[in-house]
């Protein structure tokens, strides 16, 4: 685990985007066409606004949710929308980008459907996550209805997720294609998540399901 600490978000976010951009560079010399798997949340849009500028070949970029809510975009707390919004916009808004609900579908269907279509892009070339101050990650949330499942190994790229007291069912990529990724950021504002941070380090997976990722990630972290 690399940590990389900034002054405040204001200056992390476009240093964030640079980094992401030439991680994404580096792939792209690698292969014809690279996978970018990207979070929801408010916390990356600036990352996100600065990132969409980047001058890359953005033809050759498929895009991935990390993870989403079982709602249309034109529900608040898509992100699907917010990725259009913020992230597929100006040069960007030539890569690809492969949304997960599908009203004429159930969640497990489409779960299955889009595991089958999309593995192809594994293993993930670049991958920006968030974490919260209970140690999840996409829709890994500790004491989740599958998350057993979906940290096994041998689990499908995406699988349903509910996690309690959550009103709407979610979709994550699974630990199997988190863990696969070349070059895995994670963005962190606070000092609640960095001590959520050192506290996941020693924990079972199943409390602090972060940790997936952590020993191959670079940490991007701001207190405030």
């Amino acid at each position: 685990m690399k940590l990389i600490e900034y002054p405040t978000r204001n200056e992390m976010m476009p240093q964030v985007a640079d980094a992401l951009a030439d991680a994404l560079r580096a792939a792209l010399i690698q292969r014809e066409v690279v996978s970018f798997a990207v979070p929801g949340g408010t916390t990356p849009g600036p990352v996100f606004d600065a990132l969409s500028k980047a001058d890359l070949d953005w033809s050759r970029v498929h895009v991935l949710l990390s993870d989403e809510r079982w709602v249309p975009e034109t529900d608040a707390q898509s992100n699907a929308a917010l990725a259009r919004a913020r992230l597929l916009t100006g040069p960007a808004a030539a890569a690809r980008f492969t949304p997960y609900y599908n009203a004429e579908s159930d969640i497990a269907t489409a779960a299955r459907d889009l595991s089958s279509r999309l593995e192809s892009l594994l293993p993930l070339d670049v991958l920006l996550l968030g974490m919260g101050a209970d140690m999840h990650t996409a829709s890994l949330f500790p004491d989740a209805e599958g998350l057993e499942t979906a940290l096994e190994e041998g689990a499908p790229m995406l699988l349903p997720i509910t996690v309690p007291n959550q009103q709407n069912q979610r979709f994550t990529l699974t630990a199997p294609a988190l863990r696969s990724a070349r070059s895995t950021h994670v963005l962190i504002i606070g000092d609640d998540k960095r001590a959520a941070l050192t506290q996941a380090q020693t924990l079972p997976v199943k409390q602090a399901p972060v940790q997936i990722v952590l020993n191959d990630a670079t940490i991007h972290w701001s207190a405030k």
